[in-house]
């Protein structure tokens, strides 16, 4: 079969099974009395969402298994389709822990936060040897066309990165469609660079098999790349304002595992703050906000941090922010394929 032929149906599978199964799978959550427990010190305006089936992020994950493995070659690439699929499925069970948690004794902590980094600090310390091992130690830089090969440092920075972006993404998901919307824009465009990077190995090395085997991988990377992306946009159907369900931490930490396995694989670890500049606002504004409210004796930057909520309290619709999170995600994208290619 086709490469782009495999991505397609990769893409339109995952959408078809979180479709499928969403009529009987919300339903079922709301049964389980799954809903979310909206925060005290979140926006009022939040209090509303209350008791909304939440660990809506299990659909995806079960539609992104499937379409990413179904679609995969089963050669050597397949080291990197299944890995990208463990990270994913090792955050999201970190995620679902903490949303079971705050289902089961209905409070709004389920983990406690250590016990958050210990796990995170395991999954990221495997991830890293594992990268450093299979993948090697150089990073890339597409602006300058340049290569560093970070040799052992190459594993401390792995996993600040992986830490950094599933703590991102699980901040961001805080408005209905935004963390789905801003993380399927982001898997296209990580998609279409895989794509291109399987290319440019076919070409460049077309008679050295082990660069062969790596055209391979990055396709299969792209495939990945759109089932993210197709399990999204079905799941956008259920999740956009005003949402009938919610990924919960279960989704946003799968989400976050599958977007360090893009940026792992691809070794582009810094183009990441150019595409996923929203993401990366969510974390830093929440550091800006504590960081001044004790350097300034309780003195805040934003109304309320993440970043979203800030523009929440300044009177914009739930809808626009969103809207507007994805359109600056989408040029972002545009200028990093730009740099790219």
């Amino acid at each position: 079969m086709q490469d782009y032929m495999r991505i397609i149906l990769a893409f339109i599978a995952s959408a078809a099974v979180v479709m499928v199964i969403a009529p009987f799978f919300i339903p079922m959550l709301r049964r389980l009395k799954y809903g979310q427990v909206e925060r005290e010190e979140g926006p009022h305006a939040h209090s509303a969402k209350e008791g909304t089936p939440s660990m809506g992020g299990i659909m995806f994950i079960i539609a992104i298994i499937i379409a990413s493995l179904a679609f995969a070659k089963y050669n050597i690439a397949l080291w990197y389709s299944v890995p990208a699929v463990i990270m994913m499925v090792g955050f999201g069970l970190v995620g679902f822990l903490d949303d079971f948690i705050k289902a089961r004794y209905k409070r709004n902590l389920g983990l406690r936060a250590y016990q958050k980094i210990i796990a995170q600090f395991v999954l990221s310390a495997a991830v890293a040897v594992f990268a450093y091992k299979y993948i090697g130690s150089e990073v890339w830089f597409a602006l300058f066309n340049a290569k560093v090969d970070l040799g052992i440092w190459y594993i401390p920075l792995v996993m600040f990165t992986v830490i950094a972006i599933v703590n991102s993404t699980n901040l961001t998901d805080g408005l209905d469609g935004l963390a789905s919307g801003v993380t399927l824009i982001y898997s296209v465009t990580m998609g279409v660079i895989f794509l291109y990077l399987g290319r440019a190995f076919t070409q460049s090395f077309a008679s050295e098999p082990i660069f062969l085997a790596e055209a391979d991988g990055m396709t299969d990377m792209a495939v990945f790349a759109f089932a993210v992306a197709g399990g999204l946009l079905g799941f956008l159907s259920k999740n956009s304002y005003p949402a009938k369900v919610f990924m919960g931490d279960t989704g946003s930490m799968a989400l976050g595992g599958a977007i360090c396995a893009m940026v792992i694989y691809s070794r582009h670890l810094f183009l990441f703050l150019l595409m996923g500049c929203c993401i990366v606002a969510s974390a830093v504004s929440v550091v800006l906000q504590v960081g001044s409210f004790k350097l300034r004796h309780g003195k805040r930057i934003f109304k309320m941090a993440p970043l979203h909520h800030h523009f929440e309290l300044l009177g914009y619709p739930e809808t626009k922010i969103v809207t507007g999170y994805m359109i600056v995600t989408a040029i972002a994208c545009l200028v990093a394929l730009m740099l790219f290619m």
